[in-house]
């Protein structure tokens, strides 16, 4: 199977080990809900621009995978285009949106499956996932967050080889996982030998609240910082709750490039609808 590192490729500009393909390209999805059109060419622009680095995979519902390539037909890439197939179709759809992603090599480069777990996350539906999905192509599976049952799901996942997925908020206050339910999911993962991925609600590199909805996000830096103290065995949810960015920078940048990949060989990387915005934060925070 693929392997977060070599998902991490460096990137222009010597992009810092901490933060090289850390941000899969999610502006299909909400609240970018951005075009076909629009999210290719934003993709494709990224791919050339200034911080290309940071930039990891385009994430595609299997449902919209015609309309995809129709798009690519018109924009030309130079080369494939590295994507995860989100599973929006149910396990039984992931045969043919696979063969269609692999009919179209020219345009499509298939790195990664993405699809939620069944409440029980049995053996014999992980079995199939095994089945549908290629060799090469790493495995992404989402737990239905509640209880110890979730964390159960969580190992089975890793057990399985497969990459859990930590979703981190949503469209309501339910969606957004807890200080002490995030540190427990990286307490598995990182016990666990394997990567993990985030999506949700990461829209930003501290932990703040959105003066819009109330909500209380988590950053991604917060979760950079927490998944180097998980494995060093120091405060984690000190640093999930932290909400000094500055403070936040200071230990990121302390980490040297081995711990900085160690890091990453667990936290993999997270979806957002936008470069921009982390870009900005970082750049601001002087890790960029």
């Amino acid at each position: 199977m693929s392997s977060a590192v070599e998902l991490r490729a460096p990137g222009p500009r010597g992009t810092p080990p901490l933060l090289a393909r850390l941000v899969d390209d999610a502006a299909l999805f909400p609240p970018g809900n951005a075009t076909m059109a629009d999210a290719v060419r934003g993709h494709l622009d990224g791919r050339s621009g200034e911080w290309a680095g940071v930039l990891g995979l385009f994430l595609c519902p299997a449902s919209r995978l015609p309309e995809l390539i129709t798009e690519l037909i018109k924009a030309k890439p130079v080369k494939p285009v590295a994507i995860s197939l989100v599973i929006d179709t149910g396990l039984g759809g992931v045969p043919k949106a696979v063969s269609i992603v692999e009919s179209r090599s020219e345009l499509l480069s298939l790195r990664m499956v993405e699809m939620p777990a069944p409440s029980d996350v049995d053996e014999v539906w992980l079995e199939r996932v095994s089945e549908f999905v290629p060799e090469d192509v790493i495995r992404v599976v989402e737990p239905r967050r509640g209880g110890a049952e979730w964390l159960d799901g969580v190992a089975r996942v890793i057990e399985h080889g497969s990459w859990p997925k930590l979703r981190c908020g949503g469209l309501s206050h339910e969606a957004f996982p807890s200080v002490d339910q995030v540190a427990d999911f990286l307490s598995v993962v990182s016990g666990g030998g394997v990567s993990f991925k985030a999506t949700a609600g990461l829209h930003n590199a501290v932990r703040h609240t959105s003066e819009e909805t109330g909500f209380t996000h988590h950053g991604f830096l917060n979760l950079l910082v927490a998944t180097a103290r998980s494995l060093s065995g120091k405060d984690v949810r000190e640093a999930l709750a932290e909400t000094d960015g500055e403070k936040l920078a200071e230990e990121a940048k302390a980490l040297s490039d081995p711990a900085a990949h160690a890091v990453r060989g667990v936290f993999a990387s997270y979806g957002s609808c936008s470069l921009t915005d982390p870009v900005t934060d970082l750049e601001k925070l002087g890790l960029l």
